[in-house]
């Protein structure tokens, strides 16, 4: 059982804190020695687990994102990782996929990503890579458990010190994203297949300005337009986050006030993106999807997308008849939506080529299962490019998908203190009580919580648990206008029977 300084570290698969002191409420729990004690708690880890590849010692890759925090928590860390004879390579400025891709093409046993993705300027933390990819849950839990109880690898007395070289990696990613549109536009001008494209890149002041600069660029598009492409931590312009509104109409205005042909926009670390179609319409969450699909079932015919739980009834339609595929939503998190495809094509032969969540995570078989924007993105471009050619715009790919008229969340808070079981609870009631109802048919492949369709209100809702939190999300869509009250209305009615919990967010 981890305590109360390691144990509020663990989000998922990831390690995550307050860094920065300016919060009110938020103290720093991302300390230097907490830091200290997790860098000798991964060693300890990963020598139990992973067998060096390249040498006797391990060579560990090691980067971060645009946060001001980066530096300190660096410093705390690569010393422990010298002290147990692993060597470092210092990438610096650094996307989370590329971090992966370090284990994949540049001869190192893990790495390690500094960031916190799209969360606020004072938060920060670590991901951890191996060859088999991003590390689970339960890895976490041990390295945090070894830095608990202060648990370092149990090394002889001449073990060499690691060494630090520092190097460029995102030169080689950046070439290897380059050569993809090269050899797949099948442009005239191989070397400068974008000539003539014009491509705005929003990064949203995180790491993502490479992707304009050292991608676009050099194959001859043009990136007049892009915006906050420099790094900065303290983010001034807008959250770097393909889900935020704000974020989504900056990058929408840029593509209209530059008459781009396509605008793209990246979360802080780069492993979610989205994008914005030339009249300026967001293709994002399940026009994102779909678009994704239409892409990874080309030589995949039947193939199945697996993605998370709130995905639209529209979307469904659009993957298994306009496209021939088979959609299978799996639970929130997307980890455990990768993971899914993976197992399905491990497990039961199933041809699963493309795991995506509604967040903008999206990983293709073709990559290692890496969730990586810049890569989708990638993708995206060299079928609109190959589109062009044919004067057709690439959002003409979904013009079939249904969207939702109203889409909302809201988030009920637990207040009794074993949330998970009486959040379990309630789910079963409700499960039993839509069950019970004849205006709501409950679906029943639901791998997370209780989802059911109103007929007459042309819509469905889902009501899970959140896996860390407190809460039960409600998730809310209908194809009437004004329809979504009436499932609320219903909603409302069961949950305020319950005493222990906050229902003020359902209005």
């Amino acid at each position: 059982m981890l305590n109360e300084i390691y144990g509020p570290l663990k989000s998922g698969t990831d390690i995550r804190g307050t860094a920065v002191e300016g919060v009110e409420g938020e103290p720093v729990n991302l300390t230097d020695e907490a830091l200290t004690a997790i860098g000798y708690g991964f060693a300890a880890w990963l020598y139990e687990n992973v067998t060096p590849q390249y040498g006797e010692l391990y060579t560990v890759a090691f980067g971060h994102d645009s946060r001001i925090s980066a530096d300190r928590i660096k410093a705390a860390v690569l010393p422990t990782l010298l002290d147990c004879g692993i060597n470092v390579k210092d990438c610096g400025l650094c996307s989370t996929p590329a971090m992966f891709m370090t284990t994949v093409d540049f001869e190192c046993d893990a790495s390690i990503e500094i960031t916190a993705s799209h969360h606020p300027w004072n938060k920060n933390g670590l991901k951890f890579f191996i060859r088999k990819g991003g590390l689970e849950g339960s890895d976490i839990e041990a390295i945090l458990t070894n830095a608990q109880y202060d648990i370092k690898p149990d090394l002889p007395e001449d073990m060499p010190k690691g060494t630090v070289t520092e190097v460029n990696y995102m030169t080689n990613y950046a070439k290897m994203l380059r050569e993809k549109i090269c050899a797949e536009v099948n442009a005239d001008d191989y070397a400068r297949p974008l000539r003539g494209f014009h491509i705005v890149v929003d990064a949203g002041n995180g790491v993502g300005g490479f992707y304009a600069e050292k991608v676009l660029e050099p194959l001859g598009a043009d990136v007049t337009g892009s915006q906050f492409l420099e790094p900065d931590g303290m983010f001034p312009n807008h959250i770097p986050n393909p889900e935020n509104k704000v974020a989504m109409a900056a990058i929408s205005k840029a593509v209209l006030d530059n008459n781009a042909d396509l605008g793209v926009i990246f979360d802080t670390d780069v492993d979610r993106a989205a994008c914005v179609a030339a009249d300026g319409k967001e293709i994002n969450r399940n026009a994102l999807i779909a678009l994704a699909s239409v892409i990874a079932l080309e030589g995949n015919e039947g193939g199945t997308i697996v993605t998370d739980s709130v995905t639209s009834s529209g979307l469904k339609k659009f993957i298994e008849e306009d496209l021939g595929g088979k959609h299978h939503r799996f639970k929130r998190g997307y980890k455990n939506v990768i993971n899914e495809s993976i197992r399905l094509n491990r497990e039961e032969c199933v041809n699963s080529p493309l795991a995506i969540e509604t967040s903008g995570h999206a990983a293709m078989r073709e990559n290692y299962f890496l969730d990586d924007g810049a890569y989708l993105m990638t993708k995206i471009i060299i079928k609109a490019a190959q589109m062009r050619k044919e004067d057709k715009p690439l959002d003409s790919l979904i013009e079939n998908l249904q969207q939702p008229i109203e889409a909302e969340e809201y988030r009920v808070k637990i207040l009794d203190p074993d949330f998970k079981a009486y959040g379990m609870k309630v789910l079963e009631d409700f499960d039993a009580w839509l069950r019970s109802n004849e205006a709501y048919e409950v679906a029943n492949d639901s791998f997370e919580g209780v989802r059911a369709t109103k007929i007459e209100a042309d819509g469905w809702m889902l009501l899970r648990l959140s896996v860390h939190d407190p809460i039960l999300p409600l998730n809310i869509e209908t194809n009437k206008a004004g329809a979504i009250s009436t499932i609320l209305y219903d909603a409302k009615e069961f949950l305020s029977k319950y005493d222990q919990l906050d229902i003020s967010a359902l209005g």
